[in-house]
């Protein structure tokens, strides 16, 4: 269930302070290891989560924000994960309809990586295909969404595993899950992380495969919702 609130601040990157409805200060968990550029806005409202496990430092964890133009985020990244393997169970992205198995956090390649999923077809129609989840939520306005937020050496990491996939026979796809309201188009921020940019326009020069889906929040459940534009 999601509570409403007000964001205060985050501090020390995974605690972030709230005021509830009540007008009570709540610490919770900030699932998010990225800067969250124009996530982190004083005063704005927010939507949390509380935990019933007695046994966690913290009693909830904030699950939504609103950007500095006004759109909800997601700013669990490992939601992201979650709602793609909904999607996957559901078939509902049509490139992928015909994998009917997959596993997660799947060891692969000569970086000691673990990739987000590993889809096989049961028929064995088709080559496995790896499948890397990445959480976008950079709002720069306009429906315009940024990935990355900052500099991401382990997002490079997983590019050149994929890439060493496809070298060796496999499907691979990098798909980004944007988990920003009114979301249009994906842009790569190569003013942040230029290293990553060029990684990217390489994997997709040896046939990585992007994957750009926005999400909807309905109640207290994300799923995907449309494929929206890509450009790097």
């Amino acid at each position: 269930m999601l509570h409403r609130g007000i964001f205060l601040r985050r501090y020390k990157r995974f605690f972030a302070e709230i005021s509830s409805d009540s007008g009570e200060i709540l610490t919770l968990h900030c699932p998010n290891t990225g800067s969250l550029k124009n996530c982190l806005i004083e005063s704005s409202p927010c939507l949390y989560s509380l935990s019933s496990n007695k046994n966690r430092k913290l009693s909830g964890t904030l699950e939504f924000v609103t950007t500095r133009f006004g759109n909800l985020a997601g700013i669990n990244s490992a939601a992201a994960n979650k709602i793609v393997a909904s999607a996957l169970n559901a078939r509902v992205i049509q490139s992928l309809k015909d994998y009917d198995t997959f596993f997660k956090e799947v060891k692969f390649g000569e970086e000691n990586s673990r990739l987000d999923f590993r889809l096989q077809s049961s028929k064995n129609l088709l080559p496995d295909c790896f499948l890397e989840v990445k959480s976008a939520t950079y709002d720069i306005g306009n429906g315009i969404i940024l990935f990355p937020d900052s500099v991401t050496s382990r997002g490079a990491k997983h590019l050149r595993e994929l890439t060493s996939a496809v070298e060796k026979g496999y499907r691979a796809v990098l798909f980004f899950c944007v988990q920003v309201s009114n979301s249009k188009m994906l842009k790569i921020a190569d003013n942040i992380d230029p290293y990553y940019a060029d990684t990217l326009a390489k994997a997709v020069t040896a046939g990585v495969e992007i994957k750009t889906w926005n999400t909807r929040l309905s109640g207290d459940e994300v799923t995907l919702k449309d494929q929206i534009e890509f450009s790097y």
